[in-house]
């Protein structure tokens, strides 16, 4: 698993858009009120988490969910840095590219965790599209300096090997080619314990999400950095 940032290589085309659309974004949103007043004091270093219902805290109480719990265990082994959590339940990969730019200017992270893709595979929607909105995800969260992980999920094997495959290969490409954290599988630590879902068999318990941060905490902690 990579942290480095330094070496991150994008194509030129890409980085050209990126920066055009980023700066359309923040001329309609409104200068950052840091750039406007040297009288407010900074942030705390905030981790800007961006999931589906897997990170919402599902049918449960807001403060039971795995970044809810992520909140407590910083307060412990990282005072100082907060968690924000802008996960929606049924948000898709294009949702989250839609809502990145104000989030982050909202917000301006230091460490992003970009949890989604799960709405879209179960959809079928086209991989492509997903690798699109992801990329756009990471590229205008590291536009305004955050390093981000990225947390991959697995489809069924009744959408066909061949999307199944692709769809976790759309997280490898995407973490190389950028440079980011990368947690293969979210649900990697319960995903064969039927105890650990709710009746829908699709959503973790509450008695799960301890688990979640247990496995996602290994890949962001070295992303800690204020």
């Amino acid at each position: 698993m990579k942290h480095g940032y330094a070496g991150t290589r994008r194509p030129m085309q890409w980085a050209t858009s990126l920066g055009a659309w980023f700066f359309a974004a923040v001329m309609l949103l409104g200068t950052p009120a840091f750039a406007t007043s040297t009288a407010i004091d900074p942030p705390p270093p905030t981790i800007l988490v961006m999931g589906d219902s897997l990170s919402a805290g599902y049918n449960m109480a807001a403060s039971e969910s795995w970044v809810a719990l992520l909140g407590q265990r910083l307060a412990k082994e990282k005072p100082g840095w907060r968690v924000v959590n802008a996960s929606i339940s049924g948000e898709t990969t294009a949702g989250g590219s839609a809502r990145i730019v104000g989030e982050v200017l909202r917000h301006h992270p230091k460490v992003v965790i970009i949890a989604l893709g799960a709405n879209d595979g179960l959809r079928g929607l086209p991989l492509h599209e997903a690798r699109r909105n992801l990329a756009r995800m990471i590229g205008a969260s590291q536009h305004v300096g955050a390093k981000v992980l990225l947390v991959g999920m697995r489809m069924p094997p009744n959408l066909g090997a061949d999307y199944t495959a692709g769809f976790e290969k759309n997280y490898r490409d995407l973490s190389r080619l950028f440079d980011t954290g990368l947690l293969p599988f979210l649900l990697e630590p319960i995903a064969l314990d039927r105890n650990a879902f709710m009746d829908d068999n699709l959503h973790p318990t509450v008695a799960a999400q301890p688990k979640l941060l247990d496995h996602v905490w290994p890949a962001l902690e070295p992303l800690l950095v204020p």
